[in-house]
């Protein structure tokens, strides 16, 4: 991460002076004006400035990213810790003195908002200035935006970072895939859950029952504190609906989301007849809870990272040279942390912050194709990214959740149908069934975790607290749901909520969902026509500078009509009945 800050104690206090220094500029300019609430072109100035303030400084400048990133690396250092923390309060000081000038925006009366909106001089930022005014109802006073803004970390962030860290420490014995018994940490033992080799992977979900089993009680406080948090806010702000903050932070209507959500549970039937169908393969009658994602097939050739990057490089570059040039300049420039460590955060994830700065994806590579695919998936929010930097300034710099997950999925896809062309059947039943584990997994899963979480909210709002029995039982009758009969709700998967960090990023699952179906249809316009990419690039490079809506209608897929989900979900049934066919065909059922 040198690219972004060297990690001294000087140059820390040098970034927050310069911060400091220039958030100090504006506010100084702007705090007691209004001049720029009644006159477009004065406003066109002001943002102008907001645009080059954001652009080059934020809240936390180059320190604050780089710490964040430093603190995913190595979860349990104190000194990092400490410095993160330093930032932090900085960063959310810097926040508080510069929010007057948003909330002034937003509260603009609505009779002059069209004003502002039709003013050829803020053409650039038309949406932005929209989902302001989108948002001012529920906007607080400064003084309590302030108050909500300071007790984040102590009330929510800070809880996660506990849990999230407790567990990265743990480690157990376990067999590993020489029949060896090996010391292994948390992110190590998730990777094994997988394996084909039955004791392997049941020596692993026996080591990861018994760290959740561990950590339940703190858990169980964890979650009812965030829960709790996440009331009061939205008790304040008199948000209708739990969901509701996330709908309007994802700039997406709530009427998209809801019929998403009806449109894929409707057809929770898809995700049963999978597991049926990978209980059959696998040859047993029912598959045990840490067993569904279990790799069928022979799948295990190894993929060490330098391969990895080749077959990337390689079907990007197919795509559109401009994506294989990013990822080379990525992978070159020491933007891609690789491989698992103790206390390094679990699972993977594309971190960027200004559009000055340079971003980075976090990997644990373990050389699975699972792992390849995840890196692809990165890859993909990387050159969402980079794309946007090219195209939009400051404000309409970022992915909100409805849109980010289209661009990592649609380079995902890409990886498994070239490794498909080199297939015989076998290999291409094995594929298939890869694919389909996805893509049960990105849609019916997530989906009923969504529901999950909107049950959970609901309860905790009429009990006032949760017990992790209570919490468990919820688990089960939501992941029951769409995994049928076929999969064994076996004993200590009630505690596999505790490490599911997407149910304390509150609402978030609907958007791999929502993602994924959307990424298919680009994929089949595609297929039909590869000049169809030019329209990839430019929803790619759009950022917030429009509405998730328009966006795609740009590109004829309409997110408000129920019959463009359903036929999503209808070619995911026609993959599983390729896949049935196809076992039939070679014995296998």
């Amino acid at each position: 991460m040198n690219l972004l800050f060297s990690g001294s104690d000087s140059d820390l206090e040098k970034d927050k002076k310069i911060v400091s220094e220039k958030s100090s500029g504006f506010i100084d300019k702007w705090k007691d004006r209004n001049d720029y609430l009644k006159d477009p072109s004065v406003l066109k100035k002001a943002l102008d400035e907001y645009e080059y303030l954001n652009r080059n400084f934020g809240t936390s400048g180059n320190a604050g990213f780089y710490f964040e990133l430093k603190s995913s690396l190595d979860q349990n250092d104190p000194k990092i810790k400490a410095k993160f923390k330093n930032i932090h309060d900085f960063s959310v000081k810097i926040g508080n003195d510069l929010q007057f000038f948003e909330h002034n925006i937003a509260k603009i009366s609505p009779n002059n908002q069209t004003q502002f909106l039709n003013y050829k001089g803020l053409r650039e930022y038309r949406h932005f200035l929209e989902r302001l005014f989108k948002q001012s109802r529920y906007i607080l006073s400064d003084v309590e935006e302030k108050i909500l803004n300071l007790k984040q970390a102590t009330s929510h962030s800070n809880w996660i970072r506990m849990v999230s860290g407790f567990l990265s420490k743990e480690e157990r014995m376990v067999v590993t895939e020489k029949g060896k018994k090996e010391n292994k940490n948390f992110s190590e033992i998730m990777k094994l859950i997988n394996s084909s080799n039955k004791k392997v992977r049941a020596s692993a979900a026996e080591a990861l029952n018994d760290i959740l089993d561990k950590n339940k009680d703190v858990a169980e406080n964890e979650i009812n504190s965030v829960l709790a948090n996440k009331k009061i806010n939205d008790d304040l702000r008199k948000m209708e609906r739990p969901d509701l903050a996330r709908h309007l932070d994802d700039d997406i209507e709530s009427e998209v989301v809801d019929t998403l959500i009806s449109v894929v549970s409707s057809s929770f039937n898809i995700s049963r007849k999978y597991y049926a169908l990978k209980a059959k393969l696998m040859g047993v009658k029912r598959l045990e809870y840490h067993e569904r994602n279990v790799e069928y097939g022979k799948l295990s050739a190894k993929y060490p990272h330098d391969k990895s990057v080749d077959l990337i490089r390689r079907v990007f570059s197919y795509l559109d040279k401009n994506f294989s040039d990013i990822f080379d300049n990525w992978v070159s420039q020491g933007q891609v942390d690789f491989f698992p460590k103790k206390s390094k955060r679990d699972g993977a994830f594309c971190a960027s912050d200004l559009i000055s700065q340079p971003g980075y994806v976090l990997l644990n590579y373990a050389e699975t194709l699972d792992d390849v695919l995840t890196f692809a998936h990165e890859m993909g929010h990387a050159i969402n990214s980079e794309l946007q930097k090219r195209a939009q300034n400051s404000l309409n710099f970022g992915t909100p959740k409805s849109t980010a997950e289209v661009a990592s999925t649609f380079m995902e896809d890409f990886i498994l149908k070239e490794l498909e062309k080199e297939s015989d059947d076998e290999m291409k039943l094995a594929l298939m069934v890869h694919k389909l584990n996805s893509d049960i997994s990105t849609i019916f899963r997530q989906i009923a975790c969504y529901m999950l979480e909107q049950e959970l909210h609901k309860q905790f709002r009429e009990k006032g607290y949760l017990s992790k029995e209570e919490i468990g039982k919820l688990f089960q009758k939501h992941m029951s749901a769409y995994m049928g009969h076929a999969v064994i709700q076996s004993q200590g998967s009630e505690n596999w909520w505790i490490h599911w960090g997407h149910i304390r990023n509150f609402f978030y699952n609907y958007s791999y969902a929502s993602g994924l179906l959307i990424s298919k249809a680009m994929q089949a316009r595609y297929a039909e026509d590869h000049s169809f990419i030019s329209k990839v690039k430019e929803f790619l490079s759009a950022g917030t500078s429009d509405s998730p809506k328009n966006i795609f209608k740009k590109m004829s897929i309409d997110i408000t009509d129920k019959k463009f989900w359903e036929s999503g979900l209808g070619k995911i049934e026609e993959d599983l009945k390729a896949a049935e066919k196809l076992a039939k065909k070679l014995g296998k059922i």
